[in-house]
């Protein structure tokens, strides 16, 4: 059984190659309070990578991600 996550708002990044899952993640949690949760979704497997550098880097906490389909799927919890 999967855990549930709640989360505020939902971008889609499937089909969208570097950099632009990031920048759009980004302007995403930026548009964010502190504590709210965006769930991401994206294609591209360099993104996986991509996404544990930039949450360390900016202090965003990455509570999940799971495999859903050809996407993974993000929840990412604004500082």
């Amino acid at each position: 059984m999967k855990e549930e996550i709640g989360f505020d708002d939902y971008l889609d990044c499937r089909n969208l190659t570097c950099p632009m899952p990031v920048l759009k993640t980004r302007n995403a949690i930026s548009k964010l309070s502190s504590g709210q949760v965006l769930k991401m979704a994206a294609t591209d497997p360099g993104f996986i990578a991509d996404i544990d550098y930039w949450s360390a880097r900016t202090g965003n906490s990455l509570l999940k991600s799971e495999l859903d389909g050809s996407a993974h799927i993000f929840f990412i919890q604004k500082n």
